[in-house]
């Protein structure tokens, strides 16, 4: 007989962690809930109920929030328990700026070079792109949209610079998801094209101008749902009555 659904039965279930790295697993898959917006801005998080459906111990599940919290995915307050934490909107804007400024230079570098696996891999990508559009499909896309970018860092060999990416990408991806429509899916997959007919022109200051315009459009349709959607984001009050200034030029 089914039991009743708790309210986390879309965590994998009891038994699925392997021994030996339970707490990265943990880590991971809570991750992934928040930052598929599964487990959206402002939700209490029970630990015994994770716990329960998990089938893991409480420290797993102490020490992966207290990982994701260093990540500024999670609120821990003593005495009243664990929370997600709202997206916050200055975060995201310092973080664009830094992508804007390091994915430039990286199409600088690669202008060029005319690296045919890098066309070949962005031809693939652009294709998989309209077809998970094709279907509405804006968790495939989302994550083919993660891929176009980090093609240019794979082939440059640019780790460290993919790296700092990397580590500040988990809110981003939240935020990006709250803006995720059929619109927005069109748009991308227009302005990706446009950094690409540049790579492709070995054109760099057409790829630059390409980049740059496609993040800027980015975050003035994440300012806009931010200032309506104020309850999802920590500064949603601030922005209400703030002028941004984004983008930064």
């Amino acid at each position: 007989m089914k039991t009743e659904a708790g309210p986390y039965d879309f965590l994998p279930d009891a038994g699925s962690f392997a021994r030996g790295s339970v707490t990265v697993d943990v880590t991971n898959t809570l991750r992934q809930a928040i930052v598929s917006l599964t487990l959206p801005p402002g939700a209490g998080l029970d630990k015994s109920a994770i716990c329960k459906q998990l089938g893991v111990s409480r420290f797993p599940v102490s020490e992966a929030l207290a990982r994701l919290a260093e990540e500024g995915l999670v609120d821990i307050a003593p005495q009243r328990g664990s929370t997600v934490s709202l997206v916050k909107i200055a975060d995201v804007r310092e973080y664009m700026l830094i992508r804007k400024g390091l994915e430039s230079e990286a199409l600088r570098v690669l202008i060029g070079k005319h690296d045919e696996e890098v066309i070949a891999a962005l031809h693939a990508n652009m294709a998989a792109q309209r077809a998970a559009a094709s279907i509405d499909d804006a968790e495939t896309f989302h994550q083919i949209d993660v891929d176009f970018h980090d093609i240019i860092f794979r082939r440059m060999r640019l780790t460290r610079v993919k790296a700092i990416i990397d580590k500040a990408r988990a809110n981003l991806d939240r935020a990006r998801r709250l803006i995720i429509t059929p619109r927005r899916l069109a748009l991308t997959i227009a302005e990706h094209q446009a950094i690409f007919d540049g790579i492709l022109a070995a054109d760099a200051a057409q790829a630059i101008a390409a980049i740059r315009a496609h993040i800027d459009a980015v975050m003035v349709e994440l300012f806009a749902f931010a200032r309506s959607h104020p309850h999802l984001f920590a500064d949603g009050a601030e922005l209400a009555v703030d002028s941004d200034d984004f983008p930064f030029g």
